[in-house]
């Protein structure tokens, strides 16, 4: 009796419970430090099945507010919907909104909670581009979410997350002070997903915590085991075995014991469960087999209600549960007990059903037959379709069970429409994922559609060149097709062209797109879409007579095209005239609209100012540039454009950076460089400017990381974003002696300005390659370096270029030993940088010139313009070359003429320095304002140097003054 009492009999268990929280305590505390001292960044990461979920969800039950929590997860999807989880996170959270007292910027929250539509604002006008339609959104998802109180957001799975929900979060931790916590599988992170900088950068204050959850121990798996066994004992062998088999996965270990304990596997000895022999027991090696194996012996009904919940895959109501399955929603009910039961689904707070585990799901999904499952999806489909309802999300449920059922023509449809409201969301990612699906379905079963769908690609989500290289294929693939028409064709081939452009494959491109017009009629959009892409200079080696020809067939043709095109193609004109040096944008450029014909274009308007902006300040045309960006910023705010606000807050400090504002400029690029809602290149821009200003006021040592940092970010641009980074670094070298790298720089940026033929933007690196040629002893260079300026400047009028050019003129003079004209030169040169006004600049040319008149044996007139130069460099807080010009006023004992009683030089009937400025700019025809911005001085202070210039010259008037300068000659040196 004894011996029989030591066998192992199978011995039912009195009940199976779910598994307790077992271990974790150092993760769990980890998790309550962090968030005890908001803001907080949590990520909770590990394997599938590791416990992540459990562990949040322990921590979120013990805390006494759980109202200030919000929780959302995101779903397994290939397409899954534009901030899905943070949307599925407030839902539940707020029973009404009118309460909150939201903001008119709220409105924009409408396309994500349809269902409050009557208690939200109006829907706020389009914003200007898909990015800042996110963004705005994001700032209205805060404002919600900080009046319905919440102080954390936890986010689970954030490896299946969207594109915009992966921006929100950040958007939330750099704006919001709230709390994150987010759990994911780190393999299952792409390398280039923007959850990695959550772990590499946060804003100061916010403490960064990681949670890595590990298997468990065996002591451990024996709790875990005991827990679901009535807390009965568990031998030590038995855990080792099971843990041994598992390795130590919470998941596999639960599904493992449920499947043992449904099999009768489970015997005890003297109290304790223990194992069977080894031969007599089989562990199933996967989650999936053990799920499988369980559901094997589940009743008919239960495992239709699995396939049900694994078909819809979001949390669902027995109702509709009942609908898709075709089946009365008693049997349903009855279904969904057992399967509760048995932990494989969960139901939350609302009533609604899911899966406790996405493994279980996926498995049950993919062992469902196929005819089976895709009647499921059919019904669902109708179902959702009968309820009416347009958000992303719901349109993307559609289209994913339309698709699954093989319903391709209404997946279609709807698939497109989810597209729509991606892109107005400006969740671009998600519309880039159903366009490849949509493009390559419409390539063999309707072509003609083809050109159309692939106009909505914005590439946001194209990383690599694989995505590039199968839309490519695709869309030669549908230009190969015979049974296309000509114009249907040539429409493909614009955007076949439109894509090569953007994957920098230009000379296939640009082939494309002249093959295109050449087949569509002149007038219509595909055509006048094709001639605006082939206009636009884009820095390539591509001749500029190639973007003059198109420019001007567009501009032939304006005329005739409709109101909206034609505002859209008037801009693209203007711009592509400007960038190649042609004064003749300007006047097109007055043909703009001050109010577009439509509300839509009104973001064109705000880009349309940033960009004529910018290229007034390549001119020269410094205050149209503040002026235009001055109300660009300001229509920006107005209609809250907050990325193109954010261009022009950069463009404005660039433009300070040129004419001398200075005060505060440091402080301002700094805020644009941590700015997340300003563009990448924005950021860069204002490094630049920040960069450049550190040279003048710190030095080289401190400006050269930075300035190195932004060169290397722009060496894949256009040379329009790489000329300015490349001539301030080479400008930085030659200040070290660094010659070679500075001739080495200068002279690949030098030569791609040569390519493009495009010489308005050889203002900034023009001077500085002619001093490393000079510097260098390569003469001849350097002589053909400025014929080339020359040449390449005839016929452009650019204030800015001339100027520059005169520089070089005066320089290649100087080195030839032609002092009197290379001082006449700089003069002039001083002087139309500061018509510009561009001080600095201006300065510099000063300072050359009193070098030239030093040499020249002038010793006087040089001291006392050197004086000077030190004094504007004083003012302008231009700390490193106020330094450098006083230590040699120093080392040349030089000595000012010496100052009347009012401390300044004094230089009786004769014009003085700063007085011949003052004559050069009222000849060029400037007011005292604008004569005082370029010149750093106070009106009065001009007014003063005015009304001496008219008594010493014994004029009565300021064209008199111009006259009477002439007779004088002293613009002397002026060509």
């Amino acid at each position: 009796m004894a011996a029989e009492a030591q066998r192992d009999h199978p011995v039912p268990a009195p009940s199976l419970f779910r598994p307790r929280f077992v271990g974790r305590r150092h993760e769990l505390d980890a998790l309550r430090a962090a968030l005890a001292q908001p803001p907080a960044v949590v990520l909770v990461e590990g394997e599938a099945g590791i416990g992540k979920s459990r562990l949040v969800r322990e921590f979120l039950a013990a805390q006494p507010d759980q109202r200030s929590v919000l929780v959302g997860g995101c779903p397994p999807f290939r397409a899954p919907y534009t901030l899905g989880p943070v949307v599925d996170a407030i839902r539940p959270a707020i029973t009404d909104v009118a309460r909150l007292r939201l903001s008119s910027l709220s409105g924009a929250l409408r396309q994500l909670f349809p269902e409050w539509a009557s208690a939200l604002p109006p829907a706020p006008e389009p914003a200007e581009d898909a990015g800042a339609a996110r963004h705005r959104l994001f700032r209205a998802l805060v404002e919600l979410m900080t009046a319905a109180g919440a102080t954390t957001l936890v986010v689970e799975d954030v490896h299946w997350a969207d594109e915009a929900t992966l921006e929100f979060l950040l958007f939330l931790v750099s704006r919001s002070g709230m709390s994150l916590v987010v759990s994911y599988r780190p393999d299952d992170v792409p390398a280039d997903s923007l959850l990695l900088r959550l772990s590499s950068w946060l804003p100061v204050g916010t403490a960064r915590v990681r949670v890595s959850v590990a298997p468990l121990t065996v002591a451990e798996t024996g709790a875990l085991m005991s827990s679901m066994l009535s807390d009965e004992p568990m031998s030590a062998s038995f855990a080792e075995f099971v843990r041994a088999h598992t390795d130590g996965v919470p998941l596999a270990i639960e599904e493992s014991v449920r499947l043992m304990y449904e099999r009768a596997d489970l015997a005890r000895r003297n109290g304790r469960w223990v194992r069977r022999h080894l031969a007599d027991i089989a562990v199933p090696p996967t989650v999936r087999d053990a799920v499988l194996e369980r559901i094997a012996r589940l009743d008919a009904d239960t495992v239709q209600a699995l396939r049900g919940a694994a078909v819809l895959a979001d949390p669902v109501d027995e109702a509709t549960l009942a609908t898709v399955l075709d089946l009365p929603v008693g049997r349903v009910r009855s279904g969904l007990v057992v399967a509760i039961s048995a932990g494989l689904l969960q139901a939350d707070q609302r009533g609604l059903v899911s899966f406790r585990h996405v493994l279980a799901s996926r498995t049950v999904y993919e062992a469902t037959p196929p005819p089976e499952r895709r009647a499921m999806h059919l019904r669902a489909a109708r179902e959702y379709e009968g309820r009416g309802q347009q958000s992303l999300a719901w349109l993307a449920r559609l289209a994913r069970h339309f698709g699954a059922a093989g319903e391709t023509a209404t997946w279609f449809h709807h698939a497109e429409r989810a597209i729509d409201a991606a892109l107005l969301a400006g969740d671009e990612t998600t519309a880039d994922t159903f366009l490849d699906d949509l493009i390559a379905y419409a390539a063999s079963a309707a072509p003609d559609q083809v050109a159309r769908l692939t106009s909505k690609t914005a590439f946001a989500s194209f990383t690599g060149d694989d995505r590039y290289r199968r839309l490519v294929d695709t869309l030669c693939g549908v230009v190969d097709d015979p049974g296309l028409d000509t114009v249907a064709r040539a429409e493909v081939r614009v955007e076949l062209g439109r894509v090569l452009l953007h994957r920098e494959d230009f000379e296939r491109g640009y082939a494309e797109l002249e093959r295109a017009v050449a087949d569509l009629p002149p007038t219509s959009p595909a055509a006048t879409s094709a001639m605006s892409l082939l206009c636009l200079p884009r820095g390539t080696d591509r001749p500029a007579d190639k973007e003059r020809y198109w420019l001007d067939r567009l501009a032939a043709q304006l005329d005739d095209l409709p109101p909206v095109a034609r505002f859209s193609v008037t801009a693209d004109v203007a711009l592509g005239l400007l960038m190649l040096g042609d004064r003749e944008g300007w006047a097109v450029a007055s043909r703009i609209p001050d109010a577009p014909p439509t509300s839509q274009l009104w973001p064109q308007i705000a880009r349309v100012g940033i960009n004529m902006g910018a290229l007034a300040l390549v001119w020269g045309h410094n205050e149209e540039a503040r002026r235009r960006m001055t109300a660009t910023l300001a229509l920006t705010e107005q209609r809250q454009y907050h990325r193109y606000g954010g261009l022009a807050r950069v463009n404005l400090a660039h433009i300070d950076w040129a004419t001398g504002r200075w005060d505060g400029l440091a402080e301002r690029t700094a805020a644009i460089t941590v700015d997340p809602e300003v563009s990448r290149m924005s950021r860069i821009e204002a490094e630049l400017v920040a960069g450049q200003l550190e040279l003048v006021t710190g030095g080289p040592a401190r400006a050269e990381p930075r300035l190195r940092g932004v060169v290397e970010q722009t060496a894949a641009a256009s040379i329009y974003e790489a000329v300015e980074p490349a001539a301030a670094l080479a400008t930085l070298w030659l200040a070290v002696d660094r010659i070679d790298d500075a001739l080495a720089l200068s002279g690949e940026t030098m030569a791609w300005v040569a390519r493009c033929d495009n010489w308005i933007f050889a203002s900034e690196i023009a001077p500085v390659r002619l001093d490393a040629l000079l510097r260098a002893d390569r003469h001849r260079e350097a002589t053909e370096l400025v014929a080339d300026f020359a040449a390449g400047m005839v016929g452009c009028p650019a204030p800015a270029s001339r100027a520059a050019l005169t520089r070089c003129r005066a320089r290649l003079a100087e080195h030839r030993g032609e002092l009197s004209r290379a001082a006449a030169l700089y003069a002039r040169a001083s002087a139309g940088f500061a018509a510009l006004p561009r001080p600095y600049d201006a300065l510099l040319a000063s300072e050359s010139r009193a070098r030239c008149q030093f040499a020249a044996g002038a010793t006087q007139a040089g001291a006392d313009l050197l004086a000077e130069v030190h004094e504007g460099f004083s003012a302008l807080g231009a700390l490193v070359p106020a330094a450098r010009v006083g230590a040699e006023l120093a080392r040349r004992g030089a000595v000012p003429r010496r100052r009347g009683p009012g401390g300044r030089p004094s230089y009786g009937d004769r014009l003085s320095p700063r007085e011949l400025q003052v004559v050069r700019l009222v000849v060029a025809g400037r007011t005292n304002r604008q004569i005082a911005d370029a010149l750093v001085l106070s009106r009065q202070t001009v007014g003063s140097h005015v009304r001496s210039v008219l008594r010493k010259l014994r004029v009565a008037s300021r064209t008199a003054i111009a006259v009477r300068a002439v007779e004088l000659g002293l613009l002397e040196g002026d060509e």
